[in-house]
């Protein structure tokens, strides 16, 4: 089924499967697709973000799980509080899908990672749909769930074209200004493959 997913500016992609079959205003994207079902989002449409960080936040950080936040608390582990884990592959594994989710929440379409090397979690994520974009080097700034915290500039994917995956992100807020004043926090949607992954409730 084809869809017009539109924002507060009028701006809309057309997404069929797993790909965009259209970018434009509004009135020509529905002028074109008839019969397409239009979902119309708060704030704007963006290409969404490649957050820099990836190995850090999914290979060497533990997202507790919300039932053990009584004895870890709900904020990501690394250093000596993740050292002092004794963590078997299910557990790395269930803590990559969580950071996964706490990435989309952010708005990241991809992460920038070197070769993950725990399997448990490089098969998690690769269930995840999340495009991991290789890298070479450590980046500097600070890992951060949110890509506009990192101290980084921000990495954003190439422009949605017809024809392109189907990868991108909604914030609620009136501009791209808007967004890095706010921060990445403001995302309410984000699509991978064409697939609504994260929608704020």
């Amino acid at each position: 089924m084809l869809t017009i997913h539109t924002d507060s500016r009028g701006h809309a992609l057309a997404v069929e499967g797993e790909l965009i079959a259209g970018a434009g205003p509004l009135e020509e994207l529905v002028a074109a697709y008839p019969h397409a079902r239009v979902r119309t989002w708060p704030g704007i449409l963006t290409p969404g973000f490649v957050n820099p960080h990836g190995t850090e936040l999914l290979e060497e950080t533990y997202h507790p799980d919300p039932r053990e936040a009584d004895e870890l608390g709900t904020a990501p582990l690394t250093g000596d509080a993740l050292a002092g884990l004794a963590l078997d592959d299910a557990r790395w594994g269930a803590s990559a899908r969580r950071g996964v989710q706490r990435m989309l929440a952010h708005g990241t379409v991809a992460a920038a990672c070197a070769p993950l090397r725990n399997r448990a979690v490089r098969d998690a994520v690769g269930r995840t749909g999340l495009v991991l974009a290789g890298r070479s080097v450590r980046p500097g700034g600070v890992p951060s769930l949110d890509p506009l915290a990192s101290g980084l500039p921000p990495v954003v994917p190439p422009a949605r074209d017809p024809g392109s995956a189907a990868r991108f992100a909604v914030f609620d807020v009136r501009d791209e200004a808007e967004l890095t004043e706010r921060g990445a926090v403001m995302c309410v949607a984000t699509v991978l493959a064409g697939r609504l992954v994260f929608r704020r409730r």
